[in-house]
């Protein structure tokens, strides 16, 4: 129970029996850091139910708890605030309850709970993964984790664009200058393969339309009628129209692109449960905005078009169904959420991970949900996100400038590397265990950095200052994760004793104090869909941590009820740590 669920009560009954006054709330906030006390009650919001001034309403409700609230040592007032002093016992016996805990803060679902469905990375077959699509996949991963870890039951899925013209660049591109390479006689991973064809598509394209221009022909002349672009609009209408021979290229390239992703998402550490194809999913809502149409909700204009109008909802008017009959994004969105639910009946809600340029898209598709009378529309949530800068300026997919995401990751590896050399501590390891720990340290300084930024803002990268050793990085809470095993490995007596402390240091009560928050912490986290929250959350325990390292002696202790409450202390901090980093989708290491 948190120290406010047990002090208002109490509180409440000082109140009624001091002055005669019932009160519907306390409020609290955190001590601040120049006064002695663990929690503040606020005092001015009774001074208009009590004639009193606040020091000396603060005094006779602080006596009060003193004298009959064990878990309150003693108190002060300051101006409209009461700093209460909590006792070390309530401190100790809480260690002591969940010293022994697995997934400390962790809720397991129940069985009858709906589900949440979360949606991310949804990327185009026609090129590789980017810095991007790691934004979005460490996102969506960790916000999926996070809800899990809240007591949902959760699902992770993606919808892969794998049709339009897109594809059809690279595809065209392929058979024009391919000379039947494929990844085996390349040696490259499929998606690099096909997207270096979308690239040589552009080149091309961008040659004929300078061509034309050259000839007379203005630029958007020349870009409608450029050869290569007709060849690939007349590619995409053969694929709708089911040509085999396009149908059959289009599979054989789409699954090289798959091969290579399925390898990007192993060493990016991220995972899916299911998988939907817009190239199945394109034709869904149409039958819906029939209903639609019935029901009143959808108008047809003149021209046999159907629109919504959320005009009064704040919005605008929204296309569902083209005058031809062929379905928009959003007529498809629709259909495939139904879908979703009716491939999984235990989703309640879902979490689309999708970057703030489609704010107002997902406004406008969670709006016609809700009209379209489904309950479960009342849980869907936009995980939107801004975009991911580096020094050296915007991504372009077509140019073949775009930050890929397996070079991003071998670089941070690289990285890695390159500083622990430099800082000469692994003369004892394999050359494996070398490369695994470049490996962890390299890729926790990459989901950290992003990670530990709200969602909603937009990041610089700087990849060699994610990698720094100190600081609120990836590898400075690793490396105190690895101090600690240290510690534990050279403890030499019974963990699990009981300790038989009574009397606390302040900083091991601070640490004890930050352990606590940790349950509260990740429902804030899921129910805000952060994972910023508990990366800072993290950072701040290994401070904590950090400050009682250097202020007591551990190992060194004398005492040996206090060293082995230190020494369990310090392992209950390590599991947190891994805990939160597991959230994060980031490994520690034993050693470092």
């Amino acid at each position: 129970m948190s120290l406010s669920n047990i002090l208002t009560p109490s509180i409440e009954k000082a109140i009624q029996t001091l002055f005669e006054v019932t009160i519907d709330k306390v409020e609290f906030q955190t001590t601040r850091k120049e006064f002695e006390g663990d929690i503040t009650m606020v005092i001015f919001p009774l001074l208009k139910l009590v004639k009193s001034n606040p020091v000396e309403l603060g005094n006779k409700i602080g006596n009060y708890l003193v004298e009959n609230v064990p878990e309150v040592a003693r108190f002060n007032v300051v101006s409209g605030f009461l700093n209460i002093v909590i006792a070390d016992s309530y401190y100790l016996n809480f260690f002591n309850e969940i010293k022994n805990t697995e997934k400390f803060g962790f809720v397991t679902p129940s069985a009858n709970d709906k589900a949440v469905m979360v949606e991310y990375s949804s990327p185009n077959t026609n090129k590789p993964l980017h810095l991007g699509h790691v934004r979005n996949n460490l996102l969506g991963y960790s916000v999926a984790e996070i809800i899990k870890a809240s007591g949902k039951k959760v699902y992770k899925t993606q919808i892969i664009n794998d049709r339009g013209i897109h594809i059809c660049k690279s595809m065209l591109a392929w058979q024009k200058f391919g000379n039947g390479e494929t990844p085996e006689s390349t040696g490259l991973k499929g998606d690099k393969l096909v997207g270096n064809y979308y690239v040589a598509f552009d080149k091309a394209y961008k040659a004929e339309i300078a061509e034309l221009m050259d000839a007379g022909k203005t630029e958007d002349e020349a870009k409608k009628q450029a050869p290569i672009i007709l060849e690939a609009q007349q590619m995409l209408l053969d694929w709708e129209n089911g040509k085999p021979e396009v149908i059959a290229l289009w599979k054989t390239m789409n699954q090289w692109v798959y091969d290579g992703f399925a390898i990007s998402y192993k060493n990016l550490g991220v995972n899916f449960d299911s998988f939907y194809y817009e190239s199945n999913t394109y034709l869904l809502g149409k039958d819906v905005v029939q209903v639609g149409l019935e029901k009143g909700i959808f108008e047809k204009d003149p021209d046999g078009s159907v629109w919504i109008d959320l005009t009064d909802e704040g919005l605008d008017r929204k296309i569902v169904l083209r005058s031809d009959g062929t379905a928009v994004y959003m007529t498809q969105d629709i259909g495939t959420a139904i879908q979703r639910v009716k491939d999984m009946p235990d989703v309640g809600g879902m979490v689309y991970t999708v970057g703030n340029e489609q704010d107002y898209h997902f406004k406008v598709l969670f709006l016609i949900l809700k009209k379209l009378g489904f309950d479960w529309a009342s849980n869907l949530f936009h995980l939107s996100y801004g975009m991911v800068d580096l020094p050296s300026g915007k991504m372009k997919s077509r140019e073949g400038t775009v930050v890929d995401a397996d070079d991003l990751m071998q670089e941070m590896t690289d990285t890695a590397q390159k500083i622990a050399e430099d800082l000469g501590k692994l003369d004892t390891y394999s050359v494996e265990e070398k490369s695994k720990l470049y490996n962890t340290i390299g890729l926790g300084a990459l989901k950290y950095y992003i990670l530990k930024v709200d969602p909603k803002k937009r990041i610089l990268f700087n990849p060699e200052e994610s990698v720094d050793f100190a600081g609120n990085t990836g590898p400075f809470i690793q490396y105190t994760y690895a101090r600690i095993q240290s510690i534990l490995r050279k403890a030499d007596f019974d963990l699990n004793a009981a300790s038989g402390v009574v009397e606390m240091h302040e900083k091991e009560k601070e640490l004890v104090k930050q352990l606590e928050l940790f349950p509260e912490v990740i429902q804030n986290a899921a129910h805000n869909h952060s994972p910023a929250l508990i990366a800072n959350f993290t950072y701040e325990l290994v401070r904590e941590y950090n400050s009682f390292y250097q202020a007591v002696s551990i190992l060194g202790e004398t005492d040996l009820n206090k060293k082995t409450f230190r020494v369990q202390l310090s392992k209950k901090v390590a599991e947190v740590i891994a805990d939160s980093f597991q959230l994060l989708g980031i490994n520690v290491p034993e050693r470092m």
